[in-house]
């Protein structure tokens, strides 16, 4: 762990030991401050609670929202529900992973893009849908998609 990284951990734990379940708060700043939960935060994070390794493991494992690998400067999340798939998803889905060579999770050559998949956006009557960088979108066609990821891509 670098000295920088560790510093900045340190401030964070501080900053919300004394709240009650500071566990996901902390791991919230830490992931904001990094983009991701570097492995190397979770044994400070885990003694400052005074809980196990595998305890802040497990939360931070548990919550698709944390992400123990730094990601793309992007994520275009891509709706897999059954009314996406039955406007044309699957093949949106596929057309994405080859147009970026990645699979879901995974980030793009360059690492501007971490392709993500959920079950459901909410977005059921524009479907297909997905969102960039949190902002939905909705009717999905293979053009918007070709779209996105260019512009996301530079």
């Amino acid at each position: 762990m670098t000295a920088a990284i560790d510093d900045i951990t340190r401030a964070i734990i501080a900053q919300h030991l004394a709240r009650e379940g500071a566990a996901l708060p902390i791991l919230h700043a830490l992931q904001a401050e990094f983009g991701y939960l570097p492995e190397e935060t979770l044994p400070m994070v885990a003694d400052a609670l005074n809980i196990s390794r595998a305890e802040i493991y497990g939360v931070a494992t548990f919550y698709h929202d944390f992400h123990l690998e730094p990601r793309g400067k992007h994520t275009l999340t891509l709706c897999r529900a059954e009314a996406c798939q039955s406007m044309g998803g699957v093949a949106l889905a596929e057309r994405a992973k080859a147009r970026l060579g990645v699979d879901f999770g995974e980030t793009a050559a360059g690492g501007q893009i971490t392709l993500e998949q959920t079950f459901c956006l909410g977005l059921c009557a524009c479907a297909p849908s997905a969102t960039i960088d949190g902002k939905p979108i909705g009717r999905l066609t293979p053009q918007k998609l070709d779209a996105i990821i260019a512009e996301t891509a530079r």
